[in-house]
């Protein structure tokens, strides 16, 4: 680009379009001098009171051709903004004399200065803790720790610098409104039409409402009224005389009906992983949580799996599995029990991988620690043909599918995307390559502090951790959350689901063989690390390129420094020192911001909907656990009461269907991947290829999962009453689905 100073002179008319007020087009002629060099960018001045939202700029009768600018960016009222043509992606060393400068300034402004509140329409990224949930000048009970730092170790959240608490000068005061960077916000088409802003904040109101339909503490009386839920659905201002039916809140049957043996306890979590050798160990010190030594014994074991094989043989097989929730857990039983009406244990649940390829439990140990003058409390429970012994097992399952619920993909994400604008130019090709991967993450991350996971939010309402939830988050990321693990395949392989093996397909060999998520996902992966292969080689044809990109090794340093700082030190930290490198991030930041999202998030109403079979809370005790005479009289005469106590009341199971239904639907704009090609790389005959090949191998995955889906072989995908396995499918329409691959985490 030439001088800015050198004059562009024209005179714009403003003409309406096709799409009508929605759509304008101002037309302009312009006068270029000749010795003005090659066109790099635009400015655009905003003489309007308003803010105006730029789709793209077009400069027509140049010697060259059209240039095409895509800005897809809103310009405030005397703002003076930047906007960069479609023509080529530069890497900082190859940026032309006249945009050097240009491109810089643009990266300070993105950064600011570190001071002084947020305001509305503002471009500035920049980090903080999570010292905005707790409302303290409110309430001593809406107090709540910070998150993140050295004692309660949590990725960072995009800054908005409100005042401090008048009660605790370490939280940030809260408002009506969360800033996030202007770009950042909901398009004007989800707001307009379908928002999962708007959906998500209707949950507060609704939550008012279902408190006057409900008592808050009060169980369903029978499993009939938990059906009229969905059959009936709940009048929220049952004393009102109008009977328009206007205060009427439906709900639509969940994916998963009601099981013979509920709660389900189905291979569906993600922390499952091999189980690699006995006996079971804790790492909590013994003084203060009790024995170490499990309570499930070889010999239990082996009762269960007689016929198969011993317990030495299931081990080298690698036929056992475990969901571990003992350590995890175990530290906050105490603190969770004196919540009231709520319960938490320290648990493991061991598998056994049948001959069919199903998973089968086998025992469930639950753990209280010492606490309030008692001893430890442990004990096994198992399947059981006597009814006693089958109450007893239904009830544990409820408790631990209660602990079986949780993300890695927002906060996690969240550094990735303030970095990158911090530091990648937008005419650097990697921040075009991960843009589309970080739409509308940061808006609703915003939006779940404010209204699902803040002190008294509907996630400490209905979940059993209660107050503790984002506390035992901080605990998940600082024990199990690795950045080089969130590859799938390495993934996979350090849950022990997998081996690598040059011969099989995807180059590993599955632990378990009809693996829904991992036979889906690596497709996924591979199609995935495919086209940022292409991508990242094309830019950088020399390895030398990546360690003299200035910006990439600021936007990966500031990653690891600042975004994640409370792992800086973690020596499993990727290096970026190769375009390979750069391939395996890339990737990875991809494959889970897309289909490990999309995975978790698109089940929770098909599987959660119907909360018996998988409930967020148990909000009472085992009955066989220091039961006094009359506890123990109730459940033998009514064990269907005890269970309908355990799930969550009246109150929470309306807030967590109501939730989970807007936090599973997919919204008419939705962009999945692979579904749009980005305008800049459509300039790029190589770039634009490689993205079409992209797509076709994505096109073709449907047909694979139709077939997958229809083949009786694969138990855990195709029987009576099974759910075809569809969340990996990459395309979706609007609305609860159970399938589709958003670009990014958008809801």
């Amino acid at each position: 680009m030439g001088n800015e100073k050198e004059s562009i002179e024209g005179r714009a008319r403003k003409v309406a379009s096709a799409g009508g007020d929605q759509d304008i087009k101002y037309e302009t002629s312009m006068i270029v001098r000749p010795d003005f060099g090659e066109i790099g960018g635009v400015f655009v001045s905003n003489e309007h009171r308003n803010e105006v939202f730029i789709k793209d700029i077009i400069l027509d009768g140049l010697p060259t051709g059209k240039l095409i600018l895509t800005c897809k960016s809103w310009v405030a009222w005397q703002q003076r903004r930047l906007f960069f043509t479609n023509k080529a992606s530069y890497l900082p060393f190859q940026t032309p004399g006249g945009l050097k400068r240009m491109r810089e300034a643009e990266l300070v402004k993105l950064r600011g200065t570190g001071e002084g509140e947020r305001r509305k329409g503002e471009r500035i990224y920049d980090y903080d803790l999570y010292n905005d949930l707790g409302q303290p000048d409110k309430s001593h009970d809406l107090a709540r720790p910070v998150i993140g730092g050295k004692e309660r170790p949590y990725p960072r959240r995009c800054r908005t610098g409100r005042p401090r608490c008048k009660q605790d000068r370490l939280s940030e005061t809260r408002s009506d409104y969360m800033y996030v960077p202007r770009d950042e916000e909901f398009s004007e088409v989800k707001v307009s039409t379908f928002s999962s802003k708007a959906e998500l904040l209707k949950i507060r109101g609704t939550m008012k409402s279902l408190q006057v339909a409900f008592d808050s503490d009060l169980s369903f009386p029978c499993f009939p009224a938990i059906d009229s839920l969905f059959n009936e659905g709940i009048n929220l201002f049952p004393t009102s005389s109008s009977s328009s039916g206007s205060g009427l809140l439906g709900f639509f049957p969940a994916l998963v009906n009601q099981e013979i043996d509920l709660p389900g306890l189905e291979m569906k979590s993600l922390l499952d992983k091999h189980l690699p050798e006995w006996p079971l160990k804790s790492e909590l010190d013994p003084g203060i949580y009790g024995e170490a030594e499990s309570a499930i014994t070889k010999d239990m074991i082996e009762q269960e799996i007689k016929g198969f094989c011993s317990l030495d043989e299931a081990l080298e097989q690698k036929k056992l599995f475990i969901l571990d929730y003992y350590d995890l857990f175990l530290p906050f039983v105490s603190k969770v029990r004196r919540l009231g009406k709520r319960t938490l244990y320290g648990s493991r649940t061991i598998f056994f991988l049948n001959p069919n390829g199903t998973l089968r439990p086998l025992a469930i140990e639950l753990t209280r620690p010492p606490m309030d003058g008692k001893p430890q409390w442990k004990r096994v429970f198992r399947p059981s043909w006597d009814a006693t012994g089958v109450w007893l097992w239904r009830l544990a399952k409820a408790n631990v599918l209660a602990q079986d619920f949780g993300l890695r993909a927002h906060c996690c994400t969240e550094p990735y995307i303030i970095a990158a604008n911090r530091h990648l130019s937008a005419m650097h090709p990697i921040h075009r390559l991960l843009r589309p991967h970080f739409q509308d993450t940061l808006e609703i991350n915003a939006i779940a502090r404010q209204t699902l996971i803040n002190a008294g939010g509907t996630i400490e309402q209905a979940f059993s951790p209660g107050k503790y939830c984002l506390e035992i988050s901080s605990a998940v990321y600082d024990k199990l959350w690795r950045f080089d693990h969130q590859a799938l395949p390495k993934d996979l392989i350090s849950r022990g689901m997998a081996v690598e093996d040059p011969t099989a397909p995807h180059g590993l060999k599955l632990t378990i063989e009809d693996y829904p998520y991992a036979n889906d996902g690596l497709i996924l992966w591979d199609a995935i690390k495919e086209w940022v292969t292409d991508y990242v080689n094309h830019y950088y044809p020399k390895p030398e390129y990546i360690l003299s990109d200035n910006e990439l090794q600021a936007w990966w340093n500031e990653v690891r420094n600042v975004g994640h700082g409370d792992k800086k030190d973690k020596p499993w930290w990727p290096k970026l020192n190769t375009p390979q490198d750069l391939i395996e991030i890339a990737t990875t930041i991809i494959w889970i911001v897309s289909g490990h999202h999309a995975a978790v998030n698109f089940a929770q109403y098909g599987y959660g909907g119907y909360f018996p079979n998988r409930p967020t809370i148990t909000r009472i005790k085992m009955p066989v656990e220091d039961p006094d005479e009359e506890e123990w009289k109730t459940f033998m005469e009514r064990p269907e009461e005890i269970l309908l106590e355990t799930f969550p009341s009246q109150l929470q199971a309306a807030s967590i269907i109501a939730a989970l239904s807007v936090l599973s639907e997919h919204s008419p704009d939705e962009e999945y991947i692979g579904q749009m090609i980005d305008p800049v790389w459509e300039e790029d005959p190589v770039i634009k290829a490689s993205f079409e090949r992209f797509q076709r191998k994505l096109m073709r995955m449907d047909g694979v999962i139709d077939e997958r889906n229809a083949n009786e072989k694969l138990l855990n995908r195709h029987g009576a009453g099974i759910i075809p396995y569809n969340l990996l499918r990459p395309f979706s329409s609007a609305g609860v689905t159970g399938e589709g691959v958003p670009c990014s985490v958008t809801i």
